[in-house]
């Protein structure tokens, strides 16, 4: 069996957290920041990857673990890839899911079904330590649309109004092994385990 290692989460958000856990291997033990008295540091990058690293670089250097950091949000070309980096606080610092979604679909009312295109981005990093000159990335890309109203309860963020086309399904209305098997966060984990898996 492999040595299990711990890592920190560079997270706040609940739903992600719970969602990169049950991706992740038995061989690795959580930690959240938040149980470890780690605020999130200001996001300050003008990319995916730049948060990234910047979340895992301070969880790392805060706690003394190794540490594994998401950056991920909505694309939608008829806004020229808003709300993009600005996901989580596309209605403002504070602004819940609702809200996000609220104001997604009022920007988006004139846009035809047909040109209501969109994509779901993932940036994941590891560390080995805070000063890690190599960290580990992976990236992962989920496309689909917009719907006009949300459908299904499960899931988190956009994930009620982004259709797959696929599937036919919104992205609220996935199991969540549906939704790991094709979402943006489990195509990165997914890749970023394989260059972990090489390296052990």
């Amino acid at each position: 069996m492999p040595s299990q290692q711990t890592l920190v989460l560079a997270s706040s958000n609940k739903k992600k957290v719970s969602e990169l856990s049950a991706y992740l291997p038995s061989y690795f033990k959580l930690v959240t920041q938040d149980s470890l008295g780690i605020d999130s540091p200001e996001e300050t990058g003008t990319t995916f990857i730049e948060n990234a690293i910047i979340k895992a670089r301070h969880a790392a250097q805060c706690s003394g673990l190794p540490a594994l950091a998401d950056d991920s949000g909505l694309e939608v070309a008829a806004l020229q890839g808003r709300p993009g980096i600005y996901s989580a606080r596309y209605a403002g610092t504070d602004a819940t899911d609702q809200d996000n979604v609220t104001k997604l679909l009022q920007e988006l009312e004139p846009v035809s079904d047909d040109a209501r295109a969109a994509c779901f981005r993932c940036v994941i990093v590891m560390l080995s330590h805070a000063l890690d000159p190599w960290p580990r990335m992976a990236t992962g890309t989920w496309h689909g649309h917009i719907l006009r109203t949300p459908r299904g309860l499960a899931g988190f963020g956009y994930d009620p109004v982004f259709f797959d086309p696929d599937l036919k399904r919104s992205a609220a209305e996935l199991s969540p092994a549906e939704k790991q098997a094709v979402s943006h966060r489990g195509q990165a984990l997914r890749s970023l385990l394989q260059g972990f898996h090489e390296h052990r």
